[in-house]
């Protein structure tokens, strides 16, 4: 039994083995499943669950904790992987009563086929009484569903904050002991789930700037007894200033694409700006949405199939268009054998994110001298591009 203060547990389960969250985001380090015990002096409460196949975890570290009852369900968010356990909660516990927002309610039934009278709904900033503990909900939606909320355990000064502030990483610590270490999971998490939503997160970090937070415990991932830390973080990735960075994702058959990415990273590396490369056929998505975080400028790589770009490039386009990175410009450079409509396509892959589209540079064929003093021209005109909007050093 792991306590974040007096009579608050962490029963939650660690999954050191999962590689693959939703079947779409890779996993290095695993993840974890956080499920906290609040036991007041006149009632408990259980604040979110874990996956549906962990419930026998779950149920073990209850027991573990001597938690023979508990009077109130806390469900922040609908996904499966806070929610999924609580048809089982509800057989151990059966006087229990789930506590979650309407919108999450509505959910709880399609997904879970709860019970109507089993839930009660709380209103946002509605207060709830556990004896000498006090939980006050507030809502923050859209990180990253629409019902999200957290909760603030006001005598201890913690707000268990949903997936706002998470990270996929499997650890035995309970709060994060390493900074340094504890940021790229913390980012990857960012850039994956909560980029799509940088005006939901910005407003939900200025909604909770009254509450006086002494520890951040969110559903994955360890606890903050720094909050500035992870706030401060947040605050950065999800604000409009880019960095004097490109990001090249490409992918090549016969070597004529990687020729032009390789020279236009080593042209642009020269001129004094930051690249982050990666090859599409074997990408872990999970860094190339980190790097997208910071860029400025993202230049698709990709040779012409039956005249459309490549599948791997146009996934990487469609995966950009739909995390909604911050760049400011984009271009795209490959290759043609015969024909190509590879521009127009993936340019309308990316059309979501409004980009002012620096003149591409696609070739017949291998690269020719031409060719290449046309990707030095794409250098320049990218340097020039991040001068006018004050990034370039």
């Amino acid at each position: 039994m792991r306590a974040l203060a007096d009579n608050v547990y962490s029963v939650g389960v660690i999954d050191w083995d999962l590689k693959l969250f939703d079947r779409l985001i890779p996993l290095p380090d695993g993840t974890s499943y956080n499920s906290y015990v609040v036991k007041g002096s006149d009632k408990t409460a259980l604040i979110d669950s874990v996956e549906p196949e962990h419930v026998d975890e779950l149920i073990a570290h209850l027991v573990a904790a001597g938690i023979d009852k508990i009077d109130y369900l806390v469900a922040l968010h609908g996904e499966q992987d806070h929610s999924g356990a609580l048809p089982d909660m509800l057989v151990l516990y059966p006087d229990a009563r789930v506590v979650t927002n309407p919108k999450c309610k509505s959910m709880l039934i399609d997904l879970l086929d709860l019970e109507d009278e089993q839930i009660i709904t709380v209103e946002d900033r509605e207060v709830l009484s556990l004896g000498d503990k006090t939980l006050e909900f507030v809502y923050t939606p859209w990180v990253h569903w629409p019902e999200t909320m957290s909760v603030y355990l006001k005598e201890d000064r913690i707000l268990f904050s949903c997936d706002l502030f998470g990270s996929h990483i499997a650890t035995s610590d309970l709060f994060v002991s390493d900074k340094c270490q504890a940021y790229e999971p913390a980012k990857r998490y960012y850039a994956e789930i909560m980029m799509p939503y940088r005006k939901p997160v910005l407003n939900n970090i200025k909604k909770i700037s009254d509450l006086d937070i002494a520890i951040i415990a969110p559903s994955h991932g360890p606890a903050y007894d720094d909050p500035k830390f992870i706030i401060d973080a947040y605050a950065e990735w999800a604000g409009g200033e880019v960095k004097n960075e490109v990001v090249i994702p490409y992918v090549s058959m016969h070597g004529s694409t990687k020729e032009m990415a390789d020279y236009l990273a080593d042209a642009l590396i020269e001129r004094g700006v930051t690249v982050k490369i990666f090859e599409l056929a074997e990408v872990d998505i999970g860094k190339l949405a980190i790097a997208l975080v910071d860029a400025a400028t993202i230049v698709i790589g990709s040779p012409t199939v039956i005249v459309g770009p490549h599948p791997h490039a146009a996934n990487a386009a469609f995966l950009t268009n739909l995390l909604r990175p911050k760049a400011k410009f984009a271009s795209i450079i490959g290759s043609y054998g015969w024909g190509s409509k590879m521009v127009d396509q993936l340019c309308s892959m990316i059309s979501g994110l409004k980009l002012d589209l620096i003149e591409p540079v696609v070739v017949k064929g291998a690269a020719k001298n031409e060719d290449f003093d046309a990707l030095d021209v794409l250098a320049d005109r990218i340097v020039e591009k991040h001068k006018e909007i004050g990034i370039f050093e």
